[in-house]
């Protein structure tokens, strides 16, 4: 046994407690401080039901828990139920499958409950369960045996406690590390036929977590398993440093703490910020270098931790430290933040995220512009709290980044993003924290003052420029393909007033067009928010195929809907809110001459409008008409039935028309007076706000199918937005 050493126990147990006697009907295991994951014959249980029930319960009560932590300590509180995953008998076995419960906590858990870390169970694992109840002399030990579909079977020593009514909903716990492989679920009952008595004694049977994933996926719960910390099974795979590695690191720990006293003073500090056990006293006073090694390579802050407390006292020769932290620099299971520098850190940017959460995104942009950020700061403009501890997990294994003009060491991503954060916070003390942070870090990495300095001065720099006013939000949609066609892929960028533009983090994936509808109005909100000026456009920019897309009509939602979802109120389409226009550079770009001849015509078209009537509906006629008499026009009136409408658009664009109107819902020429309304040959300036008036009394009206759905293409100056080219980092 070595001189470091696991407790024997959890720092925390949780329980779902009945209703009659508040006493455990079993165990839970904590998934995030907001969420709870039991078996759903535990909650039945817990509410008087009969135990393999599978309709879900009704009403929203509360059901009441426990928290039991180390040292005795304990917190009750309430939990309601939010996903079920009901008992699902089956036929001829004495096993079921199912039976999962996701509680949703009224209060956040206690600071000292830990969320569990998941692992796939794999066959031979040695596993230990505890009872709700949390005493600690109820650990039962098994080991994982025979996958029979969805679950595992278990199968325990014949000396010490069993697994039994109590342990079910219960985290399976790896002995080797802190990791949970999956949910108990029930002992085998003796006497179940096919199986004979002594032939179920100590049999148990378990859901792995590879099946809470899939059945809590399958049930809806995403965002649930998106807060879950997982190991990934290439970091699972790692049974160790290799002797390289710790045969590098001991000479530098030698010239560090070869005296036994220190070590031991160094070494019982970084056990305790571990959360490991040593010894009191006996022959071994502190750890040999070599296991010491062992630590610092496997456990992910252990290194770290380690150079905390040896920076205030090895003076100002940090040579053999300066070796230390660089040979953790390359070793794949070494992080960059000590125990305590991650906690404080997770703690100041879960404050940001909850009062500020556009901050945190819109810093990342700027701080890490050649860095490919994580998707949790790429989907959304506002950072979740549930994702933070993702964001800084992914982000302390980014490289260090750019250099600095002093040859001092790079300042790592994390403390950049850091840095501008606290430059635009708006709470001085937050600010003054994340400052004294960054400086603690940087001051144990060994990054020079004049070093984070500049970083510094370019943060201080970007929260003090003003951005011109925002006037136009500019969508680009992509369809989905085939198998989606109602779906697209969508990229938003703000257009400033100085011709700028910003980019907008929006997610990846496919999305419903009232999602889109959604977060265009909160763009636009935020930059009037951020600026004092709303955007009066939205410049929607589309294929050739895509320019009957009706986004003027998609839902933009209201701030109550983002609130409460359930809540029933009118819609409110983006055509009504904005000046909603499309854009078609793909088709444009094209044509050689088309850009040219829209800058021209913009210059000199004045007011003039060609309206395509039968006379002009076909290819060739319009074709003439623009190159000759209508050569100067810089606006076109489409009429006609949808299938000749779509070329002659293609001929107005590339003929370098700028503005071209139709009526979605056309089905003929005889529809043409439908567009009267609008004065199409009125001021050409006032179209676009004509048109915004127009879909707001029409969708207040909620007019029939007969009325015109008006499209309008402007094209006004240049629209320079990036490709799909992604930069990474050059170091």
């Amino acid at each position: 046994m070595g001189w470091f050493s696991r407790p024997a126990a959890p720092s925390s147990y949780a329980a779902l407690l009945r209703e009659g006697d508040r006493k455990a009907a079993g165990a839970a295991a904590l998934l995030s401080p907001n969420y709870l994951l039991t078996c759903a014959h535990v909650v039945n249980d817990a509410v008087g039901r009969d135990l393999l029930c599978a309709e879900r319960p009704t009403g929203e009560e509360f059901l009441r828990i426990a928290f039991h932590g180390s040292g005795g300590t304990s917190q009750y509180g309430w939990a309601r139920l939010s996903v079920w995953v009901g008992p699902e008998p089956r036929s001829g076995d004495v096993v079921w499958d199912g039976d999962l419960a996701v509680l949703e906590l009224k209060e956040t858990a206690p600071e000292w409950a830990t969320p569990v870390v998941w692992r796939d169970m794999t066959e031979g694992l040695e596993l230990r369960a505890w009872h709700g109840g949390g005493v600690g002399i109820t650990y039962a030990d098994t080991v994982v045996g025979f996958r029979d579909g969805p679950g595992c079977y278990l199968d325990g020593s014949l000396t010490g406690a069993a697994i039994g009514p109590g342990y079910s909903g219960g985290p399976l716990r790896v002995k080797s590390d802190r990791t949970v492989a999956g949910l108990v679920i029930a002992q085998v009952m003796p006497g179940q036929d096919p199986l004979r008595a002594q032939e179920t004694v100590r049999r148990s049977w378990a859901v792995p977590w590879q099946t809470v994933r899939e059945r809590l996926a399958r049930a809806g719960a995403h965002d649930i398993l998106a807060g879950c910390e997982v190991v990934a099974p290439d970091r699972i795979a790692r049974t160790g440093p290799t002797e390289d590695s710790v045969h590098q690191i001991v000479p530098l720990l030698r010239a560090l703490l070869d005296d036994t006293a220190r070590r031991a003073d160094h070494c019982r500090h970084l056990a305790a910020g571990l959360g490991l056990e040593t010894p009191f006293g006996g022959e071994q006073p502190a750890p040999t270098l070599d296991e010491l090694a062992r630590l610092l390579l496997t456990e992910e802050r252990a290194l770290a931790t380690l150079t905390e407390s040896l920076t205030p006292v090895v003076g100002g020769d940090r040579t053999t430290l300066n070796g230390l932290l660089a040979l953790g620099r390359v070793e794949p299971a070494v992080r960059l933040l000590s125990v305590t520098e991650h906690e404080q850190l997770h703690t100041a940017l879960l404050r940001v995220a909850r009062d500020e959460p556009e901050l945190i995104p819109r810093a990342a942009q700027e701080a890490l512009r050649l860095l490919e950020l994580p998707e949790a700061l790429t989907r959304s403009p506002r950072l979740a709290v549930k994702d933070v501890d993702a964001v800084v997990q992914a982000l302390e294994e980014y490289p260090d980044g750019r250099g600095t003009t002093t040859g001092s060491l790079p300042v790592p991503a994390l403390l950049r993003l850091a840095e501008f954060v606290a430059s635009a916070a708006t709470d001085p003390d937050r600010r003054w924290r994340l400052r004294a942070w960054c400086e603690r870090v940087a001051g144990r990495l060994g990054i020079s003052v004049a070093a984070l300095a500049e970083r510094r001065a370019d943060a201080e720099a970007w929260a003090a420029r003003t951005p011109a006013p925002v006037t136009q939000v500019i969508v680009r949609l992509h369809r989905a393909g085939t198998a989606e066609p109602d779906r697209f892929l969508c990229e938003i960028w703000l257009g400033h007033k100085d011709g700028g533009r910003t980019a907008v983090a929006t997610p990846e994936d496919p999305m419903e067009p009232g999602e889109i509808g959604r977060l265009i109005r909160q763009t636009a909100d935020g930059s009037e928010t951020a600026n004092g000026h709303a955007p009066t456009r939205i410049d929607v920019v589309v294929k050739a195929d895509g320019l009957n897309i009706p986004v003027d009509e998609w839902d933009a939602g209201s701030i109550l809907g983002d609130l409460f979802p359930d809540l029933a109120e009118p819609s409110t389409p983006l055509g009504g809110r904005y000046q909603v226009t499309l854009r078609c550079p793909a088709l444009t770009g094209s044509v050689p001459t088309a850009a040219s001849e829209m800058r021209r015509r913009w210059a000199v078209g004045g007011d003039g409008t060609l309206v395509v009537d039968e006379s002009s509906h076909d290819i060739m006629s319009l074709h003439k008409l623009l190159d000759k008499p209508h050569r100067d026009t810089a606006r076109v009136v489409l009429h006609g039935p949808p299938e000749r409408r779509q070329q002659l658009l293609h001929v107005c664009l590339a003929m370098g028309v700028p503005v071209v109107l139709w009526d979605r819902n056309a089905g003929s020429h005889e529809d043409a007076p439908r567009m009267d309304i609008l004065d199409p040959t009125g001021p050409l300036d006032k179209l676009p706000l004509r048109l915004q008036e127009f879909r707001m009394s029409q969708y207040a009206a909620s007019t029939s199918d007969e009325a015109a759905r008006p499209a309008l293409i402007w094209e006004e100056g240049e629209l320079a937005l990036p490709g799909p080219l992604k930069l990474a980092d050059p170091s």
